[in-house]
């Protein structure tokens, strides 16, 4: 069991610079040598002239000079007329494989192409800095042909899209020392922990291509939209456990990284996929939610403070005085809600938080209000409330709490059998965004008449959920899938219409242990739209039950959550996290 610190610092906090296209240009001219690599360059190409011809027009005529050196002639879809272009490069092997990476000099664009010498077929990602959203995330196009052969007809098949990845899990170690690991629970998005880069704590999301070459080899892509903007791009051997990759980008410092790898893996795992058998992910089925990109290279991407915009300190004090709702209106996300409990209709207790948490008093008359008070003070203050019972003898209520600066909930999990409670104690306003909502987490006892508190027994945080998956189902066309990927993180995905997994994000999370196969989670979408969710999770039933609490322009609504569960698989993910034993 870990005993788990949460850090101050929360996941999406890195600050990136709105680099321009000037500052962007002038890092560029940093890579005129090419990429580095740490692992020995190929020279399978050197001497050689490849022409890729690409079903959308693209030609790609080249010459390798040298073992670093080649000269390209482009025509059709991405720059007729362009002048004969010279420039540096670097190759790797992979078997039967060769990817090679080169930028073009004095643009900020490159390719990154991947030739399979015995059927000569090819993919190019063309690359480009300063596009549509952010001028350091790269943007890419996938071209899908082959290589001219004189005297032979073009080949007929071709490499494309593919689900096959989907569902899959890696552990990756570079040739540069860097671990991650990377897992592939959609056929847009990607989950990742950077194990060394960033300490392993928290996973991340980016929209990823995934391309199948054969059954054995394949082309993964991600770039990290909405943080750093980089592309990691490689091709992974399933058999060998292998990888050749590319990265191209601007880390948090604004350096350039550009350069070329080598790598070794082993599989966490493969979880489920929920499209039919016959589906094999060639086209990506978006059914208009999101729209279906239209410019040249986009691909769908969550973008969350574009739906959702910060708001300040003086818009939320508006909305909140605009509009409060508490358990008022039905949701979307409660339609598969456990019924209301009545459980504490009639009781009075007090629940005392350890560690300078506070004392709460409750009086419970009625199944959809309650009285409560701080211990020591005579008023009582009056709040909507809901109450589950997600298993006997455990009792899940949240209200808000009337008169509080922050405009704060509880959500609180209490048993009775065991004289054990655990809040979440949610507020509004973070450094960050004003709307956006925080969290502390409680333990400790409750005071009843008839039942002896234990002194030291408290619920803690756990590991045990790290690394499963679960769908949830919370209503007829809402279904996400949760990863639990870290013990302070997860990822969640919507599914698309044909059930495939679709867009995706991640966010800060708490797992409490209430008892066996019983859990306290929550979650923070920050960087977001801001929400806190809190749900008791029981993997017996198969069913959640929980709040979110979030705060927009239309105001401040707590609500219910309700879902049922399938088990999608799980992840061998808990033994890359912890101390470091030497």
């Amino acid at each position: 069991m870990l005993k788990i610190q949460y850090p101050k610092e929360q996941m999406h906090r890195i600050r990136y610079t709105k680099l321009s296209e000037r500052q962007i240009a002038a890092k560029l001219d940093a890579a005129r040598a090419g990429p580095t690599c740490a692992s020995p360059y190929s020279d399978a190409l050197a001497g050689q002239a490849l022409k890729i011809v690409c079903d959308d027009g693209l030609v790609l005529e080249y010459s390798f000079d040298a073992r670093n050196r080649l000269a390209l002639s482009q025509s059709g879809a991405a720059g007729n007329g362009a002048a004969r272009a010279h420039a540096a490069y670097g190759a790797l092997t992979l078997g039967r494989i060769v990817l090679f990476s080169h930028l073009l000099p004095g643009t900020q664009s490159g390719y990154q192409v991947i030739v399979d010498r015995d059927n000569n077929l090819a993919t190019v990602f063309e690359v480009w800095f300063s596009g549509y959203t952010d001028n350091r995330e790269v943007q890419r196009l996938i071209h899908y042909g082959y290589v001219q052969t004189a005297g032979d007809a073009a080949p007929k098949a071709r490499h494309g899209l593919t689900n096959r990845l989907e569902g899959r899990g890696f552990h990756w170690t570079q040739d540069t020392g860097i671990e991650t690991l990377e897992i592939y629970p959609s056929v847009l998005y990607s989950t990742f922990v950077e194990l060394t880069r960033l300490g392993g704590e928290l996973c991340f999301c980016g929209p990823s291509d995934y391309v199948r070459l054969d059954d054995d080899l394949y082309v993964y892509s991600r770039v990290e939209a909405e943080f750093s903007g980089i592309l990691t791009l490689y091709v992974l051997a399933l058999n060998e456990g292998r990888q050749i990759g590319v990265r191209l980008g601007f880390n948090a410092t604004d350096a350039l990284e550009y350069y070329m790898f080598a790598g070794s893996g082993a599989t966490v795992g493969q979880i489920a996929l929920f499209e039919p058998f016959d589906d094999d992910g060639g086209k990506i089925v978006m059914g208009g939610n999101p729209p279906a990109a239209t410019r040249r290279g986009e691909r769908p991407v969550y973008r969350p403070l574009l739906t959702s915009p910060a708001m300040t300190h003086e818009q939320v004090e508006a909305a909140v005085a605009r509009r409060t709702v508490a358990f008022g209106e039905p949701s979307g996300m409660a339609g598969n809600v456990l019924p209301d409990s009545r459980f504490l209709v009639g009781r009075r207790f007090t629940l005392r938080y350890d560690d300078g948490g506070p004392a709460l008093q409750y009086e419970v008359d009625e199944p959809t209000q309650l009285r409560w008070r701080p211990a020591g003070e005579s008023a009582w203050r009056t709040e909507t409330y809901r109450a589950w019972e997600p298993a006997p003898g455990v009792i899940f209520f949240a209200h808000l709490l009337s008169g509080a600066a922050r405009h704060d909930c509880v959500a609180v999990a209490v048993d009775f059998d065991n004289g054990l409670t655990s809040c979440v104690h949610g507020m509004l306003g973070t450094p960050y965004m004003a709307n956006e909502a925080s969290r502390e987490t409680w333990f400790g006892i409750i005071e009843i008449e008839g039942l002896t508190p234990p002194q030291y027994l408290r619920h803690r945080f756990t590991d045990e959920l790290v690394g499963r998956t679960l769908t949830w189902h919370y209503s007829p066309g809402l279904t996400s899938m949760h990863v639990y990927t870290t013990p302070y993180s997860y990822s969640w995905i919507i599914f698309l219409p044909n059930d495939a997994g679709g867009l995706e994000w991640s966010g800060p999370a708490q797992y409490v242990k209430l008892r066996d196969d019983l859990y306290l989670f929550n979650w923070l979408e920050e960087a977001c739209n801001g929400t806190l969710g809190v749900l008791v999770i029981n993997t017996r039933m198969m069913h959640d039950c929980g709040i979110d609490y979030h705060c927009g322009q239309d105001g401040l609504r707590l609500g219910a959550v309700g879902a049922k569960a399938r088990n999608a698989g799980q992840f061998d993910l808990k033994r890359f996290y912890g101390p470091k034993w030497i």
